[in-house]
Order: C-alpha cells, then structure tokens, then sequence
C-alpha cells in the first residue's frame, strides 16, 4: 500500500465526503488541543490495532507538524486497506490554514514542551549560578546535558517520568 500528501483544505473536503482523519499523537498532546473529527490512535497503538475494519474510503493520518507522520508513513500506509494520506505540514498546518480545532487550556502542556522548559531551565540555572556564585554549580547543567544525552540514546527520559508524576500532569491521563 502507498500513501500520498494532502494539503489540510483538500483533507477537509475528504473528510466531508466521509473520510477517516486519524492522530497518531501522544494522549497528552491529544488532550490539549485536537481537530474535532479526528480519531485518536496513537502510533504505538497503530501497529497493534490496524485499520481494515472501517468502513472509510481513505484514511488521513497527521500529527503535529507532519514529520512523525512522515517517517512512518509506510508503515501506517499498511494499517489501511483504502487510500491513505498523510496530512502535509499536520495540525500545525491545519491550524494555519484557518481550519478549527477543539482546545482545551486546561490540560497540561505537553509532556516533551515541559521537559524542555525544566530542561532548559535547569542548565540556564547552572550557568548562572556558575558564573555568579561558584564554577561548583556549572556540574548542574553538565548533568542536565548528561541526561538528555542519555534519553536520546536510550530512549528513557528520567525527567519526563518525573514530570508525569507532577500534579498538574495527572489530569491528562498520563499516570
């Protein structure tokens, strides 16, 4: 099975003539912010739970910028057995193309918004303090940086764990 690009207005008019938009992204993400139509399944869930059952005459698939999408769209082209698209440019796109989505405020950030912020406020704090107070403290930031090495080629992420403990995270369903 192939999969083509679609522009978010062409993806509309599918969807009007009963096409499925389905969004690969996380829960947290889906949470926040989602396009009303879409069916949430998230990538992880794509590959145990293929798509053959439905009844639509194509499928979109999107994320959040078009690049998730992207990279799997082979593998999410074989979830399908109709036409497959891939929404260009994702929600990012969707939403610059004036098109509505559902919001809602109230949810958390997203997870991976919130590790870079404490991530990136952590280092900014090391270097501060290093500078200002003792070179003792420039140790903080080598950490922080030590850390996100080790996600990167781990694929664990201590702070983001710690982070979906956090009170605020338990609304999204992240626990």
């Amino acid at each position: 099975m192939s999969y083509q690009k679609i522009l978010p207005v062409e993806a509309q008019k599918l969807l009007d003539e009963g096409a499925m938009l389905v969004d690969v992204r996380a829960n947290d993400e889906y949470v926040r912010e989602h396009i009303a139509q879409a069916r949430h399944m998230p990538m992880e869930q794509l590959s145990r739970h293929c798509l053959d059952g439905s009844a639509a005459t194509s499928v979109i698939f999107h994320c959040k910028s078009g690049n998730r999408t992207l990279m799997q769209a082979e593998s999410l082209a074989e979830c399908a057995s109709c036409d497959v698209y891939v929404l260009d440019g994702g929600m990012d796109a969707w939403k610059r193309s004036g098109l509505p989505t559902v919001m809602d405020a109230s949810q958390p950030m997203e997870l991976s918004r919130q590790v870079h912020i404490a991530a990136g406020l952590l280092v900014l704090l090391g270097v501060i303090l290093g500078t200002v107070v003792s070179p003792w403290f420039y140790i903080l930031s080598g950490f922080v940086g030590a850390g996100l090495v080790f996600a990167g080629l781990s694929g664990f992420c201590g702070m983001a764990r710690l982070l979906m403990k956090a009170p605020w995270n338990r609304r999204a369903g992240l626990l």
